[in-house]
């Protein structure tokens, strides 16, 4: 990659990040809106790389700042995420599976949530696994969901909990 479209990327990601609402943003969004502003594919796993070293660096400079420091750790926890590692939250070391999908959780031993790429879109994926020679493999059984589809589900989880607490009290 050039050093003239680096220092245009790292302008344009700086810029967003700058103007965002840290709480609502994620580095998929910003390499979005950065791509859509440069009009360069930065889908691309070598603009992917580098927009997150912009991100990271961004979010370390804020984190030196001090003043916003709860915003921008939630902020340094969905970049984490988001990344290639970070399953755990923060001060974690960063757990990917066999395909190189980062491990947000595990729900059991046979369930975990995970973060993975595909078609260029990042997934939100719930899912069962099991183990073959060794490795442990994803099942049809789970769930994929698009960032859209994610962030309607967290806005959701209140009447969900409210629901739940409801049924509970029904039994």
């Amino acid at each position: 990659m050039e050093e003239e479209t680096k220092e245009k990327i790292k302008s344009t990601v700086r810029e967003i990040l700058k103007e965002s609402d840290m709480k609502e943003m994620t580095e998929f969004k910003v390499r979005k809106l950065a791509s859509e502003k440069l009009g360069i594919d930065l889908s691309e796993t070598s603009h992917k790389a580098y927009v997150r070293s912009v991100v990271n660096s961004f979010l370390e400079e804020e984190r030196l700042k001090g003043p916003n420091e709860t915003e921008v750790n939630e902020k340094e926890e969905e970049v984490e995420e988001e990344g290639d590692g970070g399953g755990g939250g923060k001060g974690a070391s960063k757990e990917l599976d066999d395909d190189g999908d980062l491990i947000i959780c595990r729900l059991s031993d046979k369930r975990r949530v995970t973060i993975q790429e595909f078609k260029g879109k990042t997934l939100v994926s719930i899912r069962e696994y099991y183990k073959k020679d060794g490795k442990e493999l994803p099942t049809s059984k789970g769930i994929s969901l698009t960032d859209e589809q994610w962030s309607t589900f967290k806005k959701n989880i209140p009447a969900i909990e409210k629901a739940v607490k409801k049924m509970e009290s029904r039994v």
